[in-house]
């Protein structure tokens, strides 16, 4: 059975027909007809219906992209070698001086290039004992451009090297505990870095290395009592130096201008681990306190950034991030 196409409509022929009342009905009939036709057929886009759910991300693949990440390279060997070469020089230049101004300076003599280097060292860690000290208005200027050198030039680099040396040994400490049993409590996974206590731990092993060595030495060497020793060992490594006690004999100060140089700067690195402790349990503690608050009603107006009684979704994530 055949269908009959439907008479198609043309404004033409209705333009043609009729009068000019009717033919304007015609036409607005005509048009809505027209709408309604073309809103009634399907749209054609260039989207099509997936009839499969999206892969999940392998999260064993994810880590092992993570882990691929280049880590920052620690500091160049460079700054080992800057570091080295000006304390030589700075050391050599204090010896000169006071190898040939030895009478403008006070104290008990020992050896020159013994009492030299402590008198350097000492100067340099801001120490100051007292048992050695400049007298005539030249060693009094040479000391003060000694100490402005020595405490804000050579001091950054040493630190930079304390720095790198503390870094490659965590770095070793890390690559050895790869399938170790103590890796989740000595390595942090999530900051990819070892955990703050065990940085404090280690802090206040080197405090007690540095405060112990230094008190066998001025015990057997110095003939000081265990009371003294322990406490010249820990006014040195902390550089009060209160100048009641300092080393006497050239076995004691050779000894200090090498002990004073790292011990300063180790039981400094040890304090500030155990600061970045306590500032990281503060920050755990604030974190958890805003996680578990409920939401107020200041807090949402805190976020309505343009004062409109409106909250944008960007302003009120970053706002309660």
């Amino acid at each position: 059975m055949e269908t009959q196409p439907k008479p198609t409509t043309n404004l033409n022929n209705i333009c043609d027909d009729g009068d000019d009342g009717d033919d304007e009905d015609e036409i607005i009939s005509f048009i809505i007809h027209e709408e309604s036709h073309l809103l009634s057929q399907p749209q054609k886009s260039g989207l099509h219906r997936s009839r499969t759910a999206p892969a999940m991300a392998d999260m064993a693949e994810i880590k092992q992209r993570a882990s691929e990440i280049e880590k920052p390279k620690l500091e160049s060997n460079s700054v080992v070698r800057q570091a080295f070469l000006l304390l030589l020089f700075y050391l050599s230049m204090g010896v000169v001086i006071y190898s040939f101004n030895r009478e403008n300076f006070s104290g008990i003599e020992t050896h020159p290039v013994a009492d030299a280097l402590y008198f350097c060292i000492v100067t340099m860690c801001t120490i100051g004992y007292g048992d050695i000290a400049p007298t005539a208005p030249f060693t009094k200027v040479f000391a003060c451009f000694f100490v402005l050198i020595g405490f804000g030039f050579i001091d950054i680099l040493l630190s930079g090297v304390v720095n790198y040396v503390l870094d490659l040994q965590e770095n070793m400490i890390l690559t050895s505990l790869i399938n170790h049993k103590a890796k989740n409590y000595i390595y942090d996974a999530e900051k990819g870095r070892m955990r703050i206590r065990m940085k404090v731990g280690l802090a206040l092993g080197v405090v007690i290395l540095c405060i112990g060595t230094g008190t066998m030495i001025l015990y057997f060497v110095e003939k000081l009592d265990w009371v003294d020793s322990v406490y010249l060992s820990v006014m040195s490594v902390t550089t009060v130096g209160y100048g009641d006690r300092a080393f006497k004999t050239m076995a004691g100060r050779l000894f200090a201008a090498a002990w004073l140089l790292v011990s300063t700067l180790a039981v400094a690195r040890a304090f500030l681990y155990l600061a970045e402790a306590r500032i990281d349990k503060r920050h755990r503690r604030i974190t958890n306190w805003v996680l578990h608050r409920e939401i107020t009603v200041e807090d949402l107006l805190a976020a309505d950034v343009n004062n409109n009684g409106f909250i944008r979704f960007v302003a009120f994530f970053l706002c309660f991030l």
